[in-house]
């Protein structure tokens, strides 16, 4: 039988971290905010995890619905897990989160690495949609881990798995590299197609340089 801890107050906050404030409760919920996973995906983007932990979170976030899990039809015919709408809510709340924590990340390691998946999420998080208000286009993201289309219109903002065939932007490199160009350090970018668009996405995605930790 799974158990979780209680502050036993009777406060939002408190009972939010009574939902998601275990230990790596949170990252599951990032790790499903590009759509559904199985098992095995989501051990695999949460280097660290012991398997039976995992096993416990999914449970913990089911029980409190905010994870869902479905069946998928034949072939496939297994499990995936995904966000309810209630989990859906939690999104902006976690983005705005992942905004000030990267205020004092300080800079990567070769111990720390940043995931594809994870910087798609922190694109989301990062999305000015005034300086958006413009643009209508569709950028496919190479990231190395991860594939993923960034569908702009007008000052709003969809991030899909896969890339598009069809975008007017294409850009492969490391997640690194592409913070790096964001944050606007002069660094070299391979990209195909609107070259303008590849300039102002440093004003759509405003990523600033870390203050030192």
């Amino acid at each position: 039988m799974v158990t979780s801890r209680s502050y036993k107050q009777r406060c939002g906050i408190a009972r939010a971290l009574d939902l998601v404030g275990e230990r790596w409760a949170l990252l599951v919920v990032r790790e499903l905010v590009l759509g559904p996973r199985r098992f095995t995906d989501l051990r695999e983007g949460l280097p660290g995890i012991a398997t039976n932990v995992l096993s416990q979170r999914l449970r913990q976030l089911e029980r409190n619905g905010i994870v869902a899990r479905r069946r998928l039809p034949p072939p496939a015919a297994s499990n995936v897990y995904e966000l309810t709408e209630y989990g859906q809510e939690l999104v902006p709340i976690m983005l705005a989160l992942g905004r000030w924590g990267a205020r004092s990340i300080g800079y990567g390691t070769p111990e720390h690495k940043t995931q594809g998946r994870w910087l798609a999420v922190a694109l989301q998080a990062f999305f000015d949609p005034e300086a958006a208000a413009g643009v209508t286009a569709r950028v496919g993201l190479d990231l190395g881990d991860a594939q993923v289309t960034l569908r702009m219109d007008q000052g709003r903002l969809e991030v899909n798995s896969g890339m598009d065939e069809d975008v007017e932007l294409a850009i492969a490199a490391d997640p690194e590299t592409l913070v790096a160009y964001l944050s606007g350090t002069d660094v070299s970018l391979v990209a195909e197609g609107d070259r303008e668009l590849l300039e102002r996405l440093r004003d759509v995605f405003p990523f600033r340089a870390p203050v030192p930790a």
